[in-house]
């Protein structure tokens, strides 16, 4: 018999040793009314009456107390832990007691969704990018609709290295190729960046200054289109490398941890 089952008779032997003195109790009652013929005579005097009717209802209060088990709550199995806080109710307001992330691990978290956010935004950068190079490459389009790439745009190609690196070490915490990917991005995502201001500022300073574009893509100014994808490009290598760095400090910080203990 297990545990909750002992445990469970023991809380109920006293009730029931109760209930069988108030069972043989109202069989005499019983056999006092069959030799009066089966009436109920009462006596005359009502300070014995009342004695009569508070016995019955004590007994039918005992009896239902016996048999509730809600009516004892400290009598029942209690199969959670004996030791720490209790949660009050279901509904989650009783928080303080629960357990909870810790604070390190709420970090993690929040910095590789956002370094994942900033890798999808790369990935459409590099593939504007290599649309151009590949259109112009196989002369999809003529070159008056899609202008022949400026030569940043082809080292520029190599920052795909630095996202899939990013994007391998972020399931399993790798350091390796977190580490990878920020030295790769710093040499195929942003030199080529800074080269390609450098290369492309004579030109936009010509149409500055006297209107005349001699590159088009759709229609528009090649220097002016790929300006504004440059200034969109560094901002996202910028925040990559702030939080892979933050990222990278996190999990250096736990694996130290983890060789101490």
């Amino acid at each position: 018999m297990s545990y909750v089952s002992l445990k469970l008779l023991k809380s109920l032997k006293p009730r029931l040793a109760l209930l069988a003195l108030l069972i043989r109790t109202f069989v005499k009652y019983l056999a006092g009314w069959g030799e009066r013929g089966g009436m109920l005579m009462l006596r005359s005097d009502c300070a014995h009456a009342r004695c009569h009717v508070l016995y019955f209802i004590t007994s039918f209060v005992l009896l239902y107390d016996a048999f509730n088990h809600r009516a004892c709550p400290e009598d029942r199995p209690n199969m959670t832990s004996r030791v720490g806080p209790r949660t009050v109710s279901p509904n989650g307001t009783d928080f303080k007691p629960r357990e909870k992330v810790a604070p390190r691990y709420q970090m993690n978290a929040s910095l590789k969704s956002e370094v994942r956010k900033l890798n999808w935004v790369h990935l459409l950068i590099w593939l504007l990018v290599a649309a151009q190079v590949i259109v112009s490459h196989f002369d999809l389009v003529s070159h008056d609709t899609v202008s022949v790439p400026y030569q940043w745009e082809y080292p520029y190609l190599l920052s795909l290295i630095p996202l899939l690196c990013s994007s391998l070490s972020l399931p399993n915490n790798n350091i390796s190729y977190l580490v990878i990917s920020m030295i790769s991005a710093g040499l195929f995502s942003v030199a080529p960046l800074i080269y390609g201001g450098m290369e492309m500022f004579p030109v936009a300073q010509q149409l500055y200054r006297h209107g005349k574009a001699y590159r088009f893509i759709f229609g528009f100014s090649a220097v002016t289109v790929m300006y504004l994808i440059m200034v969109v490009a560094v901002q996202v290598h910028a925040w990559q490398i702030y939080y892979m760095k933050k990222l990278l400090d996190s999990w250096f910080d736990a694996t130290q941890e983890k060789k101490k203990k």
